[in-house]
């Protein structure tokens, strides 16, 4: 996966540096995002989409734990609707057993807000055009808040005083306290994170049997969130970006 992201961005580092310029999303974290979804186009989904939308719409699981079929026949209005704006039809395209679409796997209702024609050959493609999925991705986190230059998260020592640590979880992760709060409540921030002026979560990370990790995620730790809803999702993400990173570093 790693290899395979150094060949995108590589392959990419024109789009990466616009994309940067105007939305202020770092390379690392948009070539994290693609490398987790679809490992760069290797894995986009062999369900058709209208199939999978449809099903979850009208005949949601029902030993789920919420239903979530007004979610999913709002999506499927959106893709009905992106086909038609695209002039696709809508029995061709697939893509996940959710209906997540392209190389970004965005949901269609994401396409129709928040994808761009970043090469701007007049039609948006998340399909095969690198730039689209670049811009649009970047773009993406740009609308949830993405704060330019900010870290996403700081290294930091969790309060072991067992009512301190649940005050500083009790929000997840939404950014909620600042670093003076976190002092107060036992949280041992690094250096960086203490001099950290915006809000900050104390973020949970199970390992199975072995002791949970802390991390304090900042605005941007939240933003990437708003693509999957997991703390686990945004380290991987931001992981697995650095790394394809520090290879594209060494090998300049």
């Amino acid at each position: 996966r790693i290899r395979a992201g150094v060949a995108f961005w590589r392959d990419n580092e024109r789009w990466l540096r616009e994309a940067e310029a105007r939305y202020g999303v770092p390379a690392a974290i948009v070539v994290g995002i693609v490398g987790v979804e679809t490992i760069y186009a290797q894995h986009m989904g062999n369900f058709r989409v209208l199939d999978a939308l449809a099903t979850l719409s009208f005949d949601f699981p029902r030993d789920a734990r919420r239903d979530r079929s007004p979610f999913f026949r709002d999506e499927l209005e959106s893709f009905l609707l992106l086909c038609r704006q695209q002039g696709s039809d809508p029995l061709a395209l697939k893509g996940s057993y959710a209906g997540a679409i392209g190389m970004p796997q965005f949901m269609p209702s994401s396409w129709l807000k928040y994808a761009v024609d970043f090469d701007g050959d007049g039609r948006v493609d998340l399909h095969a055009s690198a730039a689209d999925v670049i811009g649009s991705v970047a773009n993406y986190l740009a609308e949830f808040g993405w704060q330019r230059g900010q870290p996403t998260h700081y290294a930091v020592g969790a309060p072991v005083d067992v009512a301190g640590r649940a005050v500083l979880l009790a929000p997840d992760i939404l950014p909620s306290f600042s670093a003076a709060q976190f002092a107060e409540h036992g949280a041992a921030l690094e250096t960086a994170g203490r001099q950290h002026e915006g809000p900050l979560a104390l973020v949970e990370l199970q390992n199975g049997n072995a002791a949970p990790s802390y991390v304090a995620g900042t605005q941007n730790f939240y933003a990437i969130t708003r693509y999957n809803w997991s703390s686990y999702y945004a380290l991987a993400v931001i992981e697995l970006g650095q790394a394809v990173a520090t290879v594209v570093e060494a090998t300049r």
